[in-house]
């Protein structure tokens, strides 16, 4: 192993960045946790906090997987900086809320947006530390791209200008785990982004953008893509620091301007429109199932199975709301039971419980129809089996935190290629 890359990992939840970094008892996620990872990544300091939630779940069992040493379980907006410890790379996965920016404050070094918006602890972090990350990790859901309806790719914008400013350069794909091979359709974006004075910043600025978009850089090495090279690439600069471009960006734009794969230098956007390319094996739903293992409360009664077919299937109906307004309701039918010879539909904080759902997954088998068992949606994300078991812990949260976790295979192959633009090893053998 060469030189430790420390990293802190905000918004930890139940530590899927954790465990696509540094593996899990020196083992692979992408090899189901039967190979050997040799990682230089090694996790500093970490923080979870559920504001909604009176009892700390899924920091408890972040803390019964990887022990409460650097582990912080208060709110991230209230955390000093000179608490946390210096480190090389930051990671998390923030949520999507709105950020706009309202005011500035005197006594700030910067611009600070709406108060409770996780982006702007981020971004307190960054602008705080003396000694500045050398890489950002981040991930979020792909929305962000075009988010919000009035102001198409604004959020976006404000985010790459906050990191312009504060020296760094930041490439960003949105990736749907499926196309590579992993078992769940989960699409997100996922940012990288790297200071000036580091090598790959360098490089970066001495390479052409789209070559390092589609075929030189971190993500490109990570999940190859193809694009129409007669499709001309989306360029544009984003003008004025970020409370104008929070008034401004794209105010009469009815598109967003942000393609699903780009990189932001020096304020210059150069985004394009690119197709997964994969040539290897590919897991489906099926390959993940336990067999024999799952407990009866998982399986559907045979009264409910109408239920959940009505759920499921397409409607086109007449609806009265809470005022008596009637009203005309449609939506499309989905598939039922789920197939097993194809990757599974996206996990959502909702997959638990036993009511009726148009959305949670079930599987038919040789006894019957059943929901998808926590070691299951463990499983679509590529956890170890009973990662999120503790005592105190519900099969419902515990799908919850599946809901809102990441494909831990994603952040490998991340992991993996940016180790190789840092020149530091990590290997994964038999």
């Amino acid at each position: 192993m060469k030189n430790e890359i420390k990293v802190v990992e905000l918004f930890a939840g139940v530590g899927g960045f954790r465990l696509g970094l540094e593996g899990w008892n020196g083992k692979s996620a992408s090899s189901g946790y039967k190979k050997k990872m040799s990682s230089p990544f090694k996790i500093v300091w970490s923080n979870q906090w559920e504001p909604s939630t009176k009892t700390q779940h899924a920091s408890l069992v972040y803390e019964n997987r990887f022990g409460n040493k650097h582990h912080s379980n208060e709110d991230i907006a209230q955390v000093e900086v000179a608490n946390i410890p210096d480190h090389d790379l930051l990671v998390g996965g923030f949520p999507c809320q709105d950020y706009s920016v309202a005011t500035t404050l005197k006594n700030s070094k910067g611009l600070i947006g709406k108060k409770g918006v996780l982006w702007w602890s981020i971004h307190k972090i960054l602008s705080e530390k003396e000694t500045k990350p050398k890489y950002l990790f981040l991930e979020n859901v792909d929305r962000l791209l075009i988010s919000p309806s009035g102001q198409r790719g604004r959020d976006f914008a404000i985010i790459l200008q906050s990191l312009n400013e504060l020296g760094y350069i930041v490439e960003w794909r949105v990736v749907n785990a499926a196309d590579y091979g992993m078992p769940q359709r989960r699409r997100r974006v996922f940012i990288l982004a790297y200071l000036k004075g580091t090598e790959i910043y360098d490089n970066i600025k001495e390479s052409n953008p789209i070559e390092w978009i589609l075929e030189e850089g971190t993500f490109a090495e990570a999940f190859p893509v193809q694009t129409e090279y007669s499709l001309v690439p989306n360029e544009f600069e984003l003008v004025g620091d970020i409370v104008s471009i929070s008034e401004n960006f794209n105010k009469k734009g009815s598109l967003g301007m942000f393609e699903n794969s780009g990189i932001m230098i020096d304020g210059l956007v150069t985004t394009i429109k690119t197709k997964p390319y994969y040539d290897g094996n590919f897991t489906f739903l099926g390959d993940i199932i336990q067999n024999g293992e799952v407990t009866s409360e998982f399986y559907i009664n045979n009264e409910d199975i109408d239920k959940w077919n009505y759920l499921k299937g397409a409607k086109k109906e007449m609806r009265k709301n809470a005022q008596g307004f009637e009203y005309h309701y449609s939506e499309g039918g989905m598939i039922f039971p789920d197939p097993l010879d194809k990757p599974s539909r996206t996990i959502i904080t909702g997959e638990g419980g036993k009511s009726p759902s148009r959305f949670k997954h079930v599987i038919q088998t040789p006894k019957g129809f059943r929901r998808l068992s926590p070691v299951e949606l463990e499983r679509l994300n590529m956890f170890p089996d009973n990662h999120t078991q503790l005592e105190g812990v519900s099969d419902t949260k515990r799908a919850f935190f599946m809901g809102n976790a990441l494909v831990v295979g994603v952040i490998e192959r991340v992991g993996i290629s940016l180790c190789s633009k840092i020149e530091n090893g990590i290997i994964v053998q038999s």
